[in-house]
Parts: C-alpha cells; sequence; structure tokens
C-alpha cells in the first residue's frame, strides 16, 4: 500500500495551490500545486520524510504525521480517513473520538414505520433509531450500545427469549470486530467494562467464538404484541462498511 499513499498524498499536494494553503506566491511555478518542501513546513514534518512517503519506501508514518500531513492538505473527513488506511494505521474513525452517521443514513429507520430498525457503528454504539425500535428494546437509542444492553440491562433478559444464545451470538460478532481492529479504544474500552460488569462475558470471551452473520429469526417479547418469532437481517453502509442497519420485520408492519 506504500506506492499508493505516495500516489494519493502528491495528487493532494498537487492540487492544492499556495494561495489555498495561505502561502505567499512569488513568480512563476514549474509544478502545479505545493512543492514537497512547502507542504513539509505546513506539516511540521522533514521534507525528507516526506520524500520517503511520497516515493512508497516502507516507512510507517505515526498518526501524529498523519494528521498533520491531513490539516496541511485541507483534506477531508473521507480523504483523511482514507490516508490512515493506506498507510496501515487507525484511521480517524477508529480513533477515540464519537462515531458519526450520515443524515441520510440516521433517517432510514424512521422510513420503516413499525418495523424495528437502528443504525450501529463499528462497536455496536446506537446511532439513530425509530420509535419501534425504542419500544421494543426498551428505550435503547443514540448514547447506548447494544451489546452493554444485552449483558447489563435486566430488560434484555425479558426481551430476549433465548437469551444466552443471542448474547453468545453478539459477544462473537464483538470478537470478531476486536480481531478485525485490535488496539481500537473504544471496542477495548467496551471489551474491559463488559468483563467486569458480566459473569457471562468473563467465562465467554477467553473461548474466543466468532460470528459474522447478522440475519436470522429471534424469539422476542414485545410489550404490545406479546411472544413472537420475528426475522430480522443487516445491511452494511456503504461509504461506512463498519456501520449496520439492523432491520426487524413484525407481523402485520
Amino acid at each position: 500500500m506504500h506506492g499508493e499513499l505516495g500516489t494519493f498524498l502528491r495528487s493532494r499536494r498537487e492540487r492544492l495551490s499556495p494561495a489555498d494553503a495561505g502561502l505567499p506566491v512569488t513568480g512563476r511555478r514549474r509544478t502545479p500545486g505545493l512543492r514537497r518542501e512547502e507542504l513539509a513546513l505546513l506539516a511540521g514534518i522533514s521534507a525528507t520524510w516526506l520524500t520517503y512517503l511520497e516515493q512508497g519506501r516502507d516507512v510507517r508514518p505515526s498518526g501524529q504525521v498523519l494528521d498533520a500531513l491531513a490539516g496541511a492538505l485541507r483534506l477531508t473527513g473521507a480523504e483523511k480517513e482514507h490516508l490512515h488506511r493506506l498507510a496501515g494505521g487507525a484511521s480517524p474513525s477508529e480513533e477515540d473520538v464519537p462515531e458519526e452517521v450520515a443524515p441520510e443514513v440516521a433517517e432510514v429507520p424512521a422510513l420503516l414505520g413499525a418495523n424495528p430498525a437502528y443504525v450501529t457503528g463499528i462497536c455496536y454504539d446506537v446511532l439513530a433509531h425509530n420509535a419501534a425500535a425504542a419500544e421494543l428494546f426498551g428505550g435503547i437509542g443514540p448514547g447506548h450500545n447494544v451489546v452493554r444492553w444485552t449483558f447489563t440491562e435486566p430488560a434484555a433478559r425479558e426481551v430476549l427469549l433465548d437469551w444466552e444464545r443471542e448474547a453468545r451470538t453478539i459477544l462473537a460478532r464483538l470478537r470478531a470486530i476486536a480481531g478485525r481492529h485490535p488496539g481500537h479504544p473504544r471496542v477495548t474500552r467496551l471489551v474491559a467494562e463488559l468483563t467486569e460488569a458480566s459473569p457471562e462475558v468473563r467465562e465467554w470471551w477467553p473461548q474466543y467464538d466468532i460470528q459474522f452473520s447478522q440475519a436470522g429469526h429471534k424469539r422476542i417479547r414485545h410489550p404490545r404484541l406479546g411472544v413472537l418469532t420475528v426475522p430480522h437481517t443487516a445491511f452494511h453502509v456503504a461509504e461506512r462498511p463498519e456501520q449496520t442497519l439492523v432491520v426487524y420485520h413484525l407481523p402485520g408492519a
């Protein structure tokens, strides 16, 4: 990926004019955009280090260097994330910052009417939901976490009739996420919190069960409709594959 990183950096450097970067324009320029020396000055790194990066050499820049380059190049959020991924590090969305959901994605659960639906982030934080999901899952919404709800809220054992099976399944999915994103601060913190709070997590987490599928049927106890067996499925957001829309199909909805 190092060659691709160099290509990306050069393309963004060449499209940024000195005026856009707040630099004085002096004389004619033989190359478009910023010179390497100018970008290095703006980012606070050495021109030699920037040359190594653009040449695709086998070097690993720190997150601070990547963030400085992203700022100097005026990268968008998506471009900054792409830069981090090309460099083989954690993307900004994986850092210890709140995860955001695009407005057009956040509006989707409401379109599903009486079918409970919600959007989760990388470690099952709820980013958007509809009223039907709040009703079924006891007021769950933004600021809540589906795995935490499953293991720490007494209501989960009332709603999920096959609680142990469902709890083992979602913990196995979290285990798969932890493997794909080693050292992710929010995933690491969630696992530590659950391990302290739940004897089941303390027993099951070392077993290293892995689960990827997010579709199937669940037996639930609905507060108005009683005991139901409902199909559910999940869809990944194209631009943010770690964000997932989960939909439950209630009978008659």
